[in-house]
């Protein structure tokens, strides 16, 4: 098993400011491999493991970890470059790479059968982590959650990632984001649906992580092989045809648009697939009650 951590956040990685723990989370670290990977963990039951987005971390689940673990042990990961874990000063932020050190997490930690629920760049990783499972043979992995995810047939990410990425445009975000706040909350009014649902502290809690040096890094790392990464999955798909699977978006979603939904869906035999009408690109804050639901539904399946 990995070590477990119980130092605080200030202690072990030096964040100036604590964001509260969801009701009944306990927070931990583990080693993958070399670097400390923060987690929370909650609940009791089969695993579910949760991976956030590329600008978002275990925060992004705090209205989503009290009702899920009434239904299963659910682990909240901070990858490594994002949130409260380690920033090592080269970290390969590929999409393959992200989901090696997550695939390298739950074989430590988790023994047996396991869920795997993936938002935005993390419903990608978690496609690379339910493929690479596949291509060895017997897997592990029951059920796939994808909410909203980064895929190839979403023509706006294909066109805004590599123009962010670009030297200029990538210095211009180095300067500006960790220093104007209007910055963040600009970014959270546009992917909501509807603006007025963005609770009090989101603001706050998204920020916290990026008081800490290197915090644009993994996200700008990303954006260096997106186009590649995105076709690599593409290949990969076919590889889970017959994985339970579950699609989750908002119909006002402007990061990862709904019509790129039906051309993901054909890949999975077995695909239910829920709308959430109204909402933005993050259904687990903005509507967390329907998101919770469905996804609680289609766990006991």
């Amino acid at each position: 098993m990995l070590e477990k951590i119980s130092e605080s956040v200030e202690e072990k990685v030096g964040a100036p400011r604590r964001i509260p723990l969801p009701p009944g989370a306990t927070e931990c670290f583990a080693n993958v491999p070399g670097s400390r990977l923060r987690y929370l963990r909650a609940g009791s039951g089969p695993p579910l493991v949760l991976l956030h987005g590329m600008l978002g971390y275990s925060f992004s689940w705090r209205f989503n970890l009290v009702e899920l673990a009434k239904h299963r042990t659910v682990y909240a990961i901070d990858q490594l470059g994002a949130g409260f874990s380690d920033r090592p000063i080269t970290l390969d932020c590929s999409m393959r790479a992200v989901a090696e050190r997550t695939l390298a997490f739950v074989e430590q930690e988790i023994d047996g059968p396991f869920d795997l629920l993936g938002t935005s760049h993390g419903g990608a990783i978690a496609v690379f982590v339910a493929a690479m499972l596949a291509q060895r043979g017997k897997s592990p992995l029951q059920r796939l959650i994808l909410v909203a995810p980064a895929n190839p047939w979403s023509e706006h990410g294909r066109v805004l990632a590599p123009f962010v990425a670009q030297p200029p445009v990538s210095a211009a975000f180095r300067w500006t984001v960790p220093r104007v706040r209007f910055a963040w909350g600009f970014a959270l009014r546009r992917i909501y649906g509807d603006p007025k649902k963005i609770a009090p502290g989101t603001l706050e809690g998204y920020a916290a992580p990026f008081d800490l040096p290197g915090s644009l890094e993994y996200g700008l790392g990303i954006l260096d092989t997106w186009l590649q990464d995105l076709e690599e999955m593409k290949a990969l798909l076919p590889t889970l045809v017959d994985m339970p699977t579950c699609l989750i978006w908002g119909s006002a979603d402007p990061a990862v648009l709904p019509e790129s939904a039906e051309p993901l869906r054909q890949n999975f035999r077995n695909c239910e697939y829920v709308t959430l009408p109204g909402v933005g690109h993050l259904p687990y804050e903005e509507a967390p009650e329907d998101f919770n639901r469905a996804v609680v539904e289609f766990l006991k399946k």
